[in-house]
């Protein structure tokens, strides 16, 4: 059953980015975020760049075939399969969201390769078992994963509960996997605190800003990947240079667990 009565982040995300898949109730959140915040069309766009530029390190670099996307979202341009599946034909993907319309849209429109796989899966990040049995079977997780948490652990309150979701999925894999990980933080812009602080009294689900030394212990026991946990437009540009007030409150790193 998918509620429109009120907003959802997965649908005020896709708005920001330029979609269709949202309700005037999420367009009207979104607007009111950005009546506050207006780089956040800028900040989502840097999550979106760190996202499509750490999966093809994974595929390319790291050589993993396997992925686990959580918290995926609403499909866009280069979804996680259509990057690793560029490179490595085939590679296995397993998304996994708790709304209903990103199941139904994943399940329409995100169509592996023939060489690969893409599965879906309903399950809440604060499920990490019922994550890790689904997956397995599609994955085989006594092989290197790609772990990739984009955006939503801040959608858990409790930090010692967000840890621990973390530290489940990470042991889970073997040595060789990687987390890909990017969220919300609150250093540069009062006015992205400011307008977090009004959503999360609209009655949507609130969602949690954490300053980068906190977010930075996910990482604890792997090995950073350069250029390290960093704001999310700085994480190897290519050949593009961030230009100055382009930090903003978005970090994103990869870890390789050794």
């Amino acid at each position: 059953m998918i509620d429109i009565s009120v907003p959802h982040s997965a649908r005020i995300w896709n708005y920001w980015l330029g979609g269709q898949d949202n309700y005037e109730v999420d367009r009207a959140a979104g607007e009111r975020y950005r009546a506050t915040y207006p780089e956040i069309t800028q900040l989502v766009k840097a999550s979106r760049g760190f996202l499509t530029r750490a999966v093809h390190h994974l595929a390319a670099d790291a050589g993993l075939r396997q992925f686990v996307d959580i918290g995926t979202g609403l499909p866009t341009a280069d979804n996680t399969h259509q990057i690793a599946q560029r490179i490595a034909p085939e590679s296995r993907i397993v998304y996994v969201d708790n709304d209903a319309l990103v199941l139904a849209h994943a399940r329409a429109l995100l169509i592996s390769g023939p060489d690969g796989a893409a599965d879906y899966v309903y399950a809440d990040l604060r499920q990490p078992d019922v994550i890790l049995d689904a997956a397995a079977r599609t994955l085989d997780l006594a092989r290197p994963v790609g772990l990739i948490l984009s955006g939503v652990l801040g959608h858990v309150a409790s930090y010692a509960e967000a840890r621990a979701v973390v530290g489940r999925l990470v042991a889970a894999v073997p040595p060789g996997s990687h987390l890909v990980l990017s969220d919300g933080t609150n250093v540069f812009a009062k006015a992205c605190v400011a307008a977090q602080q009004e959503y999360n009294e609209s009655g949507a689900v609130p969602y949690h800003l954490r300053s980068p030394e906190e977010l930075g212990v996910f990482f604890d026991g792997l090995d950073l990947v350069e250029p390290g946990f960093v704001p999310c437009s700085q994480w190897r540009p290519g050949t593009r240079t961030p230009e100055p007030g382009e930090e903003l409150d978005i970090f994103g790193g990869v870890g390789r667990k050794p």
